[in-house]
């Protein structure tokens, strides 16, 4: 399998992430606030194709995303007020549902679980045990080292989304243009991250589809994909060659970086 293939399967534990979210005050009651799932999704794409999205919580206590998260793609599964099911309800329904998963779906080789919660770690060495790469996703302040350190990989939620070293996107092309650029770029610096050591043109385009499955060049002025980046290239924006073998566009970076 590609490293580019992957099926991953994500688990959100929303009550943590949220609370996880909201600065603690000196005795005084804070409201919990909303963590961005979208951002989180969006990172996440880069890795693989999303092919479930549940979220664990008592909804009630947090209707006002509902609508949001539906959006998203999320099967919201209930958990009933904590007094009444226990403090780990939640936790060992994302278990079960994420073992039930893990045996009955061999296609899906990653497991993500969205939380900070030492309580998950015996999850992540079961997951593990049975082939499949574990990613977790944290809150910095309200991340367990235990569990961090268990999982293959690890991402604080506030590290999500930084753009790092992505040129600015010039005032020459046109509106529909620059949105092209942007999602160009986004996808570039994505492959980056994943450490893609050869980025065709292909590949590329297959990471924006990931982000934006009804992205279509034409519709940002362009003939063909190779154009855009031809276009790039010549803006001093990007470095590419063409492959020997193959005779395709190769992307080696954003220009001098």
């Amino acid at each position: 399998m590609s490293d580019f293939e992957h099926s991953l399967a994500v688990f959100i534990d929303y009550e943590n992430l949220a609370l996880g979210a909201t600065p603690k005050g000196r005795g005084k009651r804070i409201a919990a606030i909303t963590p961005d799932i979208g951002r989180i999704l969006e990172r996440l794409v880069e890795k693989g194709k999303l092919v479930v999205k549940r979220a664990y919580s008592d909804w009630q206590r947090f209707s006002d995303v509902v609508k949001e998260l539906h959006g998203l793609g999320i099967d919201l599964t209930e958990i009933p007020d904590r007094g009444l099911t226990g403090k780990n309800s939640a936790d060992i329904r994302l278990a079960v549902d994420a073992m039930e998963l893990c045996y009955s779906k061999d296609f899906i080789d990653t497991f993500v679980v969205v939380s900070g919660d030492s309580d998950f770690t015996p999850l992540v060495t079961k997951l593990k045990e049975n082939g499949k790469t574990v990613i977790g996703v944290g809150m910095r302040d309200s991340t367990s080292e235990l569990l961090a350190t268990n999982c293959d990989e690890f991402m604080f939620y506030e590290e999500i989304g930084m753009s790092g070293d992505v040129p600015a996107i010039p005032d020459s092309p046109g509106t529909e243009k620059r949105s092209a650029y942007q999602l160009l770029f986004d996808s570039i610096a994505a492959l980056q991250r994943e450490n893609a050591e050869t980025m065709h043109s292909s590949l590329i385009k297959d990471t924006i589809r990931r982000k934006v499955p009804h992205f279509s060049e034409q519709v940002h002025g362009y003939r063909s994909f190779t154009q855009l980046l031809e276009e790039a290239q010549t803006l001093g924006l990007i470095a590419m060659h063409k492959d020997s073998k193959s005779g395709t566009w190769v992307v080696e970076g954003f220009s001098g970086h």
